[in-house]
């Protein structure tokens, strides 16, 4: 596996970490425990996109 495809693995992974964290934001009682925990695994990747750029 070549850096650029973990890269775009990782931006792929990033995108879909948003869609959950929009789903979770529409729920009538929003689980602010699963929206952090969301947030804080996009940061690890946005992180580990840097390192590897």
């Amino acid at each position: 596996m070549s850096g650029q495809t973990d890269i775009d693995d990782l931006r792929d992974r990033h995108h879909s970490l948003d869609g959950q964290i929009e789903v979770e934001n529409t729920q009538t009682i929003p689980d602010e425990l699963k929206i952090s925990a969301l947030k804080k695994e996009k940061l690890k990747i946005k992180d580990l996109i840097q390192q590897l750029e």
